[in-house]
């Protein structure tokens, strides 16, 4: 059997498993719905009114959410892992995740501690995205500035680390000095959550999604070449400073937009990549990049699937399911390279 062939049939059983895994998900819940009904919820006027608000207002962005976020994050972490030849390398790697952390620190705890509130949904939803995303961006500007000055890949994960440090002390202290009830908000959010977005909220993230996916698409010849290492890669032509300036630039559009809208989701970024690569058997990022959108996919629904609990009115928070999936996958990664 040829390359070609198996990897069409592995990608054509993901999609059926994806589509599988979707429609379960939007049959169960705290309110269980029948598979065979869901075509006529979405069709039929004679549906009662709060079923068809459950699936279309909340189940059904919640999904879409979870495919974005799946997507987006996996292929971040094989572009990570491919820059900085580390197989633990993540989207948040570089600090991005502690630079929308900080964003919705001091919007949820500084708005607090002046007596001003974000009880409101609009208040709450489009204020605390915005400022995530503006924190990631600061973050990553910063990084950027910073990645022209050095030759290295290795100097800048350093310096990324370095800064994730004392970004994360800086939240540390805002936490410190904020009352309870912003201090809960904040934590909350860290827990990451695919519900509570609109269609409009969910179309933005879609355009970043694309724009990241699109840069990561036009990276993929240099990030072959880099799996060769950076004295080879200029040997052959590859500008390394652009490289990486269009990597951390899909990274911000894709992780910084997930957690953004999302909160930050852990492990995903790390784990996918290496199942992809143990599914398809290939480090080709022409085969890696779109097996890894469609594992952390779904993955992703099938971790928000776990996290609805369905037949209870509870929910778990996502990083809990993602870490239950992703951390095995570390463990297993980890031994391998130590065993060899």
């Amino acid at each position: 059997m040829s390359k070609f062939l198996k990897y069409k049939i592995h990608y054509i059983y993901l999609s059926l498993l994806l589509i599988l895994l979707i429609i379960t998900n939007l049959s169960l819940g705290s309110v269980i719905i029948p598979i065979e009904n869901l075509l006529s919820i979405i069709t039929s006027s004679e549906t009662p009114l709060y079923v068809r608000d459950i699936v279309i207002s909340f189940r059904i962005p919640k999904v879409i959410t979870a495919i974005l976020a799946g997507a987006a994050l996996s292929v971040c972490g094989v572009q990570m892992q491919t820059l900085f030849r580390n197989p633990l390398a993540d989207p948040y790697i570089l600090g991005i995740s502690s630079g929308a952390g900080l964003g919705v620190a001091i919007y949820v705890m500084g708005v607090s501690a002046l007596g001003l509130s974000i009880d409101s949904s609009l208040m709450s939803n489009l204020g605390i995205a915005s400022s995530a995303w503006l924190g990631a961006a600061i973050i990553t500007a910063i990084i950027l500035i910073v990645s022209l000055k050095l030759k290295d890949n290795i100097s800048l994960l350093i310096f990324g680390i370095m800064l994730a440090s004392v970004v994360g002390a800086i939240i540390s202290l805002i936490q410190y000095l904020s009352n309870a009830s912003a201090l809960k908000s904040f934590v909350v959010w860290t827990m990451g959550s695919f519900s509570g977005l609109s269609y409009n909220q969910i179309l933005i993230l879609a355009v970043l999604m694309i724009t990241g996916l699109s840069i990561s698409i036009y990276n993929i010849k240099d990030l072959n070449t880099l799996l060769m290492g950076e004295v080879y890669s200029k040997n052959l032509g590859v500008k390394l400073q652009r490289t990486r300036l269009r990597i951390l630039v899909a990274t911000t559009l894709l992780a910084g937009g997930v957690t953004a809208f999302c909160g930050p989701i852990g492990f995903i970024g790390i784990a996918v990549p290496h199942i992809s690569r143990m599914i398809f058997k290939d480090s080709n990022h022409k085969v890696l990049i779109p097996a890894s959108a469609l594992v952390g996919s779904i993955i992703m629904v099938l971790a928000d699937t776990i996290a609805q609990l369905p037949g209870s009115s509870g929910v778990i928070p996502i990083n809990t399911v993602s870490a239950l999936i992703g951390v095995p996958v570390i463990f297993a990664i980890i031994l391998k390279n130590k065993i060899s």
